[in-house]
């Protein structure tokens, strides 16, 4: 792993190495989400890493078996881990995947986090999830039906106990995730989607914030047409735990399909202003 990191014999970065992006996805998501910027960015010559988290991607896990956030988001702090102790990578998570950054940032803090990059994300700065924390960043869909009417959930405990997975419906896919993204991609997603470990993020827990000046720096980018997160709950999120930058992308919850290019350029601009 040496080489690829530009990492020296004694494990130090070289300072001609490139930024490295670690990205992860939402629920119901995978490392694949993210094919069309991996391209971008390593055509470009940044080091990009696309992780699958626990029951996602291609990992095989049943989601139905993942009950709890600390399983879920194993890839991710094993990744983190292993790096030298001198590297340092930008994460950026989409939707659900701005827990799994909430959780590295309180782990790792700025010994291997430059910069955290929540895109269209849930950004809570504790991982007990209070009334106002659902309310401002989990996704509402009861414009689109009853809850039944708009998920596929799963009871890997039984019936008479709390759902573990859930899975939008193939019909409203498009419509909720999607309106604006191209069809080849809405296909290859409805294609792909599985069914996400919904008991492991709703009981999410990672350790209390170290103090503000220690923290790892965080930008939000804010997607204007997003009928997952929406504008005035990310706009609550923000409000709650300001970021150093907001950057603004006319764009439905899945940039990295409607509008790659764009999201690729604030990606980079996020690198440049933090000192890449």
């Amino acid at each position: 792993m040496g080489e690829d990191y530009s990492v020296d014999a004694a494990g130090i970065m070289k300072e001609d190495a490139p930024p490295h992006f670690v990205l992860i996805h939402g629920i119901s998501g995978g490392a694949w989400c993210w094919y069309k910027i991996k391209c971008l960015m390593e055509n470009c010559g940044y080091k990009v890493t696309c992780l699958d988290l626990k029951g996602a991607g291609m990992d095989q896990t049943d989601p139905n078996a993942v009950v709890s956030f600390e399983d879920y988001n194993q890839p991710l702090i094993d990744f983190l881990s292993s790096l030298h102790d001198h590297q340092q990578v930008i994460l950026v998570g989409h939707s659900a995947g701005g827990l799994s950054l909430s959780d590295a940032i309180q782990r790792f803090g700025k010994k291997k986090i430059k910069l955290a990059v929540f895109v269209a994300a849930t950004m809570l700065k504790s991982g007990y999830l209070t009334d106002q924390d659902i309310k401002d960043g989990v996704p509402d869909l009861s414009g689109f039906g009853e809850l039944n009417e708009v998920y596929d959930i799963g009871f890997g405990l039984g019936e008479g106990n709390p759902p573990t997975s859930t899975i939008i419906k193939r019909e409203l896919q498009r419509k909720i995730i999607y309106n604006l993204s191209p069809q080849e991609d809405a296909t290859l997603a409805a294609m792909l989607l599985r069914p996400g470990p919904i008991q492991a993020l709703v009981t999410a827990k990672f350790p209390v914030a170290e103090k503000d000046e220690e923290q790892v720096a965080r930008i939000y980018i804010k997607t204007t047409q997003d009928n997952v997160i929406k504008a005035e709950q990310q706009e609550a999120m923000i409000k709650k735990w300001a970021p150093s930058y907001v950057y603004v992308l006319e764009s439905d919850h899945s940039p990295f399909f409607s509008a790659p290019f764009l999201l690729f350029g604030l990606l980079v601009k996020a690198a440049v202003s933090f000192g890449y």
